[in-house]
């Protein structure tokens, strides 16, 4: 597992974080049960502070996408399965917005929207 962020991005570094491990969910790379490094791991490895790798464990915790367990850490939830299977889905509506001249920032609020 690869977890990337861009330094130059306005993007918030835990969303980066997050976002980076939900795309590996999304793909299929992590499935129920992957272990995440741990929380130091990640933030030596990209030089960020542990706080923000927390920050960001906790918003996937949230999404109930991981399992935060004292002591044994990060792991892919149960929970997390079905998010693999929309990554077609996601991609044709992407597509199809597109085709429609739809920009992803309105795809994004329309969903948002719909959600309420």
């Amino acid at each position: 597992m690869l977890i990337r962020i861009d330094a130059d991005s306005t993007r918030p570094l835990y969303e980066q974080v997050a976002s980076s491990v939900r795309a590996d969910i999304l793909a299929g790379r992590l499935v129920p049960g992957d272990r995440l490094p741990t929380a130091r791991e990640v933030a030596e490895a990209l030089d960020i502070n542990l706080h923000t790798v927390l920050r960001a464990y906790q918003q996937l915790r949230d999404e109930r996408l991981v399992d935060l367990r004292r002591g044994r850490g990060a792991a892919v939830s149960a929970s997390a399965a079905p998010l693999a299977g929309l990554a077609g889905d996601v991609t044709d509506l992407v597509r199809r917005a597109a085709s429609l001249g739809i920009s992803p920032v309105t795809l994004a609020a329309i969903i948002t929207e719909t959600e309420s």
